[in-house]
C-alpha cells in the first residue's frame, strides 16, 4: 500500500443519520514502500512515483499511528466504522497495516466495517454481482469523480454511502 485516505462519511446513532455538509474531515498519507515487490499496473493507475516514496514517503509506523488517532478523535465517543466500496479490497490492506504498524492497533477493531456494495444489493433488491459502481442508480451516484487518487476515491465512496443511507430503496 503506497497511499490511503480516510474521510468522515457521517454519523448514525441508531435512529438518525447525519451527513456532513462537506467531506472536509479527511486524513491522507503516502507511505514508504515496505517491500521491493509491486505491481507496475497498479502504479500506472494511481500515478504515484514509487522511487519518490522510497526516498520521502512516510514511515508506515508513523502514518498508521497518526491515522488511528485521527479516526478515534473524529469518532469522539462513538465507535468508528470503516465504510468502503467494495469493503473487501480496502479492509484487507488497511486492517493489516493498522494491526502491523499502528502503535494503537486498528481503530476499527477486528470487525467494525460496512460494505457499500452489499448494502446497495440488499437495499436495491438486486444481485450482488450487479451492485458494482457502474450499476449505481442515478440518485446514488456521487458528484465527486473517481480518479484513483486516494482522497478523491474516499470522498466518492463517502458520498455514495451517504446517498445510499438516505435512499428509500425506490428504483424509480
Amino acid at each position: 500500500m503506497l497511499s490511503f485516505a480516510l474521510v468522515f462519511a457521517g454519523g448514525f446513532d441508531g435512529e438518525v443519520f447525519s451527513r456532513p455538509k462537506a467531506f472536509e474531515k479527511r486524513f491522507y498519507a503516502e507511505l514508504k514502500p515496505i517491500s521491493s515487490e509491486f505491481e507496475p499496473e497498479a502504479l500506472a493507475v494511481n500515478g504515484l512515483d514509487r522511487d519518490a516514496l522510497i526516498a520521502g514517503g512516510r514511515a508506515p509506523e508513523e502514518a498508521m499511528t497518526e491515522a488511528a488517532a485521527w479516526v478515534r478523535r473524529i469518532a469522539g465517543g462513538a465507535r468508528p466504522v470503516l465504510v468502503a466500496y467494495p469493503l473487501s479490497f480496502d479492509w484487507t490492506w488497511l486492517y493489516w497495516y493498522f494491526v502491523r504498524f499502528s502503535a494503537d492497533g486498528s481503530p476499527f477493531n477486528h470487525s467494525s466495517c460496512f460494505d457499500i456494495k452489499t448494502a446497495f444489493a440488499v437495499k436495491g433488491r438486486i444481485p450482488v454481482a450487479s451492485a458494482g459502481r457502474s450499476g449505481l442508480f442515478d440518485r446514488l451516484k456521487p458528484e465527486h469523480a473517481h480518479t484513483h487518487h486516494a482522497v478523491d476515491d474516499a470522498i466518492e465512496q463517502a458520498e455514495i454511502f451517504a446517498n445510499l443511507f438516505e435512499w428509500d430503496g425506490n428504483h424509480g
